[in-house]
């Protein structure tokens, strides 16, 4: 059997369908091969758009947050049962922390939230194309998109 890692991200790949999780490898890929020969400034603007993302375990975490406090706000304030909105958010969210997974996993998924390791892929690779790394190797030639790809993988 299989060790788990402690690793958010893998444990959400691992629950995401494999079609899903190739869907936005592919993404990733095609954003790589966009900005290769890009000058700079344009992988710059990149750059700062993925800083700007938000990962699946935070977008999880905002709507888990806003549904509690409205059902604990509704519950004081409208019908106690409300509360019971709450309790079921907070129950997903300690299933998602202990397993990986939750019932808005799925959709976030699909809907292309990604893990923080495939933006952090998404943007090695960039990096790479800008020239950050071009110290560290010998030849300074840019591998192809698909290796980008890979080597950000292996990181």
């Amino acid at each position: 059997m299989e060790a788990e890692s402690p690793l958010e991200s893998e444990r959400v790949r691992r629950h995401t369908a494999p079609e899903i999780n190739a869907r936005i490898d592919e993404c990733i890929a095609r954003n790589i091969r966009l900005y290769t020969g890009q000058p700079a400034e344009v992988i710059n603007a990149r750059l700062e758009e993925l800083d700007r993302e938000w990962d699946v375990e935070r977008v999880l975490e905002a709507n888990a947050s806003t549904l509690a406090l409205t059902g604990v706000v509704l519950g004081a304030a409208v019908d106690r049962r409300w509360l019971l909105l709450s309790a079921g958010v907070l129950g997903f969210l300690f299933m998602h922390s202990t397993q990986g997974w939750c019932p808005p996993l799925p959709a976030l998924r699909r809907s292309g939230v990604r893990t923080k390791d495939e933006i952090n892929r998404e943007r090695f690779a960039l990096k790479h194309l800008r020239g950050d790394f071009d110290s560290l190797g010998a030849d300074g030639e840019h591998p192809e998109p698909e290796r980008l790809a890979e080597m950000a993988a292996a990181n």
